[in-house]
């Protein structure tokens, strides 16, 4: 059980795309820092975590890859994974492609999508998506366009629009809640923002800048915004406006248009340009990103999975996670279970074992880490 191949965990990253689809979390793309130079992780690989087991598997996939990228914009939609933009090597892109994750045969095959009707978006990366309705509607992002394609707005019809517009932006963040798209931060030329506001997905109208009371979150980019009920949202995390990494947490109440930011939240974990998406009990899936300031220190990827409880567990839950921690105690009475119960301990043994076995690794680089540092301090 404690073999290190079994409890492997996905390739540091920043910049990548991560969805959850039924049990599992789905990480792919993004790029690493390798003696100063980026390195863009491989297109043919997809990484996959079992949230009830806590096992990571890597899978090479085939058909019509993407390049390899960073800054893509990444969406689930019914079992598929699309991707949308990105910066590769030869730029900025504004190529789509999805590919199935519900295969019977852990078989994941990309296609590109050629053949839709009118012009998609400029190139860029940078950009954030709404889901509604099985509608991927992408927002902002950074790129490069010819002149005659520069506008004081969006790329879609400004006459569209109904209400006030955010101003353009990139490494901001969007949410779905009900039936409107919301966005917050960002960075707006040369300053990150703080803003917040929402888009009727159906009336196509902007809100305007949403009035806060009380408390506002610090300017940032880089963050996300995670929706974890009706009328809630999640802030972590990000690059503040003089450049500091964040491991702050908000919460945000649409109903009375209040912030509150969470106390007990770890400080020593600051992310941006990370991943995080909703579990099966409404647990934030915080995954990968950078700890330092990407704009000047580029050697801080994570690779570690910070997963933040927004309300109580159900009573299933702490029970399986009780024995799961406890299972040598309780080894006798463990294969007396009904067999769909056993099933679901012997998963969360297997979480609660690799959880274990990554600890313990990651203090054992840490300490060889401090002392190696003493020995070159001295």
């Amino acid at each position: 059980m404690a073999d290190s191949q079994l409890f492997c965990v996905a390739e540091e990253r920043s910049g990548h795309c991560a969805v959850v689809d039924g049990n599992f979390l789905y990480v792919w793309g993004g790029y690493v820092s390798i003696e100063d130079n980026e390195v863009y992780l491989p297109n043919d690989e997809i990484w996959t975590y079992d949230i009830d087991s806590g096992l990571w598997t890597m899978h090479l996939m085939e058909g019509e890859l993407p390049t390899s990228m960073s800054g893509s914009c990444g969406a689930c939609i019914n079992g598929k994974l699309y991707v949308f933009g990105g910066y590769d090597d030869k730029g900025y892109s504004n190529r789509l492609y999805f590919v199935n994750l519900r295969t019977r045969d852990g078989t994941y095959i990309w296609e590109k999508i050629t053949n839709f009707e009118g012009q998609p978006p400029t190139p860029r990366d940078k950009l954030s998506c709404w889901v509604y309705k099985d509608r991927l509607i992408y927002f902002g992002g950074y790129g490069c366009r010819r002149h005659n394609e520069l506008q004081d707005c969006f790329d879609v019809h400004d006459a569209s629009w109904g209400g006030v517009p955010p101003q353009p932006r990139a490494a901001h963040t969007c949410a779905v809640l009900g039936n409107k798209g919301y966005i917050f931060g960002g960075r707006v030329l040369q300053t990150r923002m703080n803003d917040l506001h929402y888009l009727n997905l159906d009336t196509w109208t902007w809100s305007g800048r949403i009035p806060v009371n009380g408390e506002n979150p610090k300017h940032r980019s880089w963050h996300t915004l995670t929706p974890i009920a009706d009328d809630t949202l999640f802030l972590f995390g990000g690059l503040s406006a003089d450049n500091v990494p964040l491991s702050d947490g908000w919460i945000h109440n649409v109903i009375t248009n209040c912030w509150k930011q969470l106390t007990h939240l770890p400080k020593t974990k600051p992310r941006l340009w990370h991943t995080a998406c909703l579990g099966k009990e409404n647990e934030i899936m915080v995954f990968g990103g950078s700890k330092d300031d990407l704009l000047s220190l580029d050697t801080g990827h994570c690779n570690d999975l910070l997963i933040f409880q927004t309300q109580p567990y159900s009573l299933l839950r702490l029970c399986l996670d009780c024995i799961g921690k406890n299972a040598i105690i309780l080894e006798s009475q463990i294969s007396l279970l009904p067999p769909k119960l056993l099933q679901q301990v012997l998963k969360k043994i297997t979480f609660w074992t690799a959880a274990n076995h990554r600890e313990e690794q990651r203090a054992q680089k840490e300490e060889t880490e401090n002392k190696y540092q003493w020995i070159s301090g001295n």
